[in-house]
């Protein structure tokens, strides 16, 4: 049995949430300083963007005002003892310390009152049991933007991939430039609805243009990139074929009845980080 300390866990991911908050993904700063457009207003869109994730890093401050929903996903061992307190108590405390004390901005509130909590808790977390005695925490930053641009599809099993790839397509086409494109698009099949939606997210933790290891998913993967690139939608919606940047999808076995395909879109200032311990 492997002890892990609640101090330990606070300080290591309240120093991952600061650092993902404050940096573009690297991988992601690689593939947009790589594109070009022969569309002049796509390509000076995306002369902003470099320029501001430049500035930001050269100043430590967040990439873009809207430092998301914090979300968690948790791989506990299963001979990982935890001592010195509750692993989603500890969680909430280095989301809590890390917004306040950088000044990032606190966007957690209830649906109802619509009263914000000021500090950016409670956090999202979703939590595995695996074989080992190890804890990984990723940590994603998912801002509103793109967080409203997505969206469910529960398909007939008949419509198959092409249904899929379809509506991940109808799902970008109608999103058009709210979420701030080029975008990073997760892809969650099979399983429920509720399954669909978690490996979606899930998805964008994922190295960014990583591409799956199933080689099925993988060629669904650069079907559905081609296939939403040709929309002409374009970097900040000027058009062009830089729609997104790339895709990650996920599957699960599910219902001889259903086909659940949830699309999950992230805008270009992908701020993501993990910590194992």
């Amino acid at each position: 049995m492997k002890q892990i300390d609640a101090k330990t866990i606070l300080s290591s991911v309240k120093s991952m949430i600061t650092h993902s908050v404050l940096n573009v993904e690297t991988a992601v700063c690689q593939k947009l300083s790589a594109m070009h457009e022969d569309n002049q207003a796509a390509q000076w869109a995306l002369n902003q963007i470099l320029e501001n994730n430049k500035y930001a890093k050269q100043h430590k401050i967040p990439p873009c005002q809207d430092t998301g929903l914090a979300v968690f996903f948790l791989e506990i061992g299963q001979d990982v003892h935890i001592t010195g307190g509750y692993i989603e108590d500890i969680l909430n405390e280095a989301v809590h310390q890390s917004y306040t004390e950088n000044y990032f901005r606190k966007s957690t509130l209830d649906p109802l009152s619509r009263i914000n909590y000021n500090d950016n808790t409670p956090a999202i977390i979703n939590t595995r049991i695996i074989k080992g005695d190890s804890l990984t925490v990723h940590f994603l930053a998912k801002g509103a933007g793109s967080e409203n641009m997505s969206a469910l599809y529960m398909l007939t099993p008949s419509k198959g991939n092409q249904g899929i790839i379809d509506s991940v397509v109808d799902c970008v086409f109608k999103a058009g430039a709210n979420p701030c494109p080029p975008i990073i698009i997760g892809v969650g099949i099979g399983g429920d609805m509720e399954k669909a939606c978690t490996m979606a997210k899930h998805a964008l933790i994922r190295p960014t243009g990583t591409p799956s290891d199933d080689p099925k998913l993988r060629q669904l993967e650069q079907d559905i990139l081609h296939e939403v690139n040709n929309l002409d939608i374009g970097i900040q919606g000027f058009g062009g074929k830089n729609t997104a940047i790339s895709v990650a999808a996920e599957k699960f076995a599910t219902h001889i009845g259903m086909l659940p395909v949830a699309v999950n879109i992230q805008c270009h200032s992908v701020r993501h980080g993990k910590v194992v311990l």
